[in-house]
């Protein structure tokens, strides 16, 4: 570990930086990660391991935030591999590749389609950062067929669909395409009539929030949003990500007229504390965020046996995190975004969990807003772990 190294971090204006070249100084593999945490020569054979089933990328703004000498340190553990990526089966219960049926969905460019009213634009698969909760881990920073080739087309599939009234921009990270791609994208929807509006999922506001500091980008979302309403869901997952540096990113954005909205992801070892969870909550309301969202963690592959909380726990610690939140900071529904749809997770009486559908697949629209009730156990953590019941 090189401590002038990562002194250097505390010293960088990211205000000034520029965006694309600070991109090269990411993080790329183990032996640069050595320079800024200590590894034993095991757990970095191990990590090269994990580096081969998922890659590493993480910006040194990000670094900067985190503490290195703290394994358990939230920061660290978004960003950090661990040797956990390598279990694949344990207490939790299976895990899957595509646990939001993504693939079912696949009209094939891009495009998702997996709600009558939203099509879902798969734009690229590079991110500033590859998080390690991904629960598109399978895809993120590998070459694969589910990412648009050409906008056109994702644009003809979503014009023919009068249904679809909202389009999410999503990947990967699209904030991360140069502003010339992005505007070509904003300018193909911008003048179809039956679109509400528009979505571009990113994390980048709190990974890599100098992406923000670029006063072209600005004006371009701005000039969309003179037109056709204009939403970022982005995803802050802990407090200590509210910097400075993010909230002057989120407050540019606003500026432009886009509306920001979080869709957190609730994480063992991240924000399993009722106390953070309020902390995360009420931060971002302060800085004009809007909780939207915090999904339960995904079975995913590699993913799930260290990161997913179990239901029955998960419910106790949202429950007493609200009591110490203030109205619009409790806004944010608490779900699971299964293949069958997204599920608001209500809570539980004793061992019975009461579930409500917010969406359904468009093949079966009746299901869509059905009250669900499933007995719960101490290690369930899906929906498939647990048995349906009557009630």
């Amino acid at each position: 570990m090189n401590m002038d190294l990562i002194e250097s971090l505390e010293t960088i204006n990211w205000f000034e930086t520029d965006w694309k070249e600070e991109l090269s100084n990411n993080i790329t593999s183990v032996s640069e990660l050595k320079e800024y945490i200590e590894l034993d020569s095991e757990t970095e054979e191990k990590l090269r391991e994990v580096e081969g089933h998922h890659p590493i990328n993480i910006p040194r703004y990000y670094l900067g935030i985190m503490n290195p000498n703290d394994r358990h340190d939230a920061i660290r553990r978004l960003a950090i591999p661990e040797i956990d990526e390598l279990v694949v089966a344990g207490e939790m219960g299976e895990t899957t590749k595509d646990p939001y049926g993504d693939d079912k969905h696949d009209k094939g460019n891009g495009i998702l389609h997996k709600y009558g009213y939203t099509a879902l634009v798969v734009a690229t698969e590079y991110c500033s950062m590859y998080c390690r909760h991904c629960f598109r881990k399978r895809m993120v920073g590998l070459p694969n067929d589910q990412t648009v080739k050409n906008f056109e087309k994702a644009t003809e599939y979503i014009a023919k669909h009068p249904e679809i009234t909202n389009v999410v921009i999503s990947g990967g990270d699209p904030m991360l395409l140069p502003n010339d791609a992005l505007k070509k994208m904003l300018n193909a929807l911008r003048d179809i009539p039956h679109l509400n509006y528009v979505r571009i999922g990113t994390r980048a506001p709190v990974v890599y929030p100098v992406r923000f500091f670029d006063d072209e980008l600005i004006e371009l979302l701005k000039d969309f949003c003179n037109d056709k309403m204009l939403y970022m869901p982005t995803h802050f997952n802990h407090p200590d990500e509210i910097t400075p540096e993010a909230a002057e990113a989120v407050r540019l954005v606003r500026s432009a007229g886009v509306t920001v909205n979080n869709q957190a992801v609730f994480l063992k070892g991240v924000n399993d504390d009722p106390e953070i969870l309020s902390d995360l909550m009420n931060g971002l309301t302060k800085i004009g965020v809007n909780p939207y969202y915090l999904y339960q963690c995904m079975p995913v592959s590699r993913v799930r046996h260290h990161f997913q909380i179990p239901l029955k726990k998960g419910i106790d610690i949202v429950d007493e995190a609200k009591r110490s939140m203030d109205g619009y900071a409790k806004r944010f529904k608490f779900i699971m975004g299964h293949d069958i749809g997204k599920v608001e997770i209500c809570g539980r009486s004793g061992n019975t969990l009461v579930l409500k559908q917010l969406h359904s697949r468009q093949e079966a629209p009746e299901e869509t807003s059905r009250m669900l009730f499933y007995e719960l156990t101490d290690n369930a953590g899906w929906l498939d772990d647990m048995k349906n019941i009557r009630i």
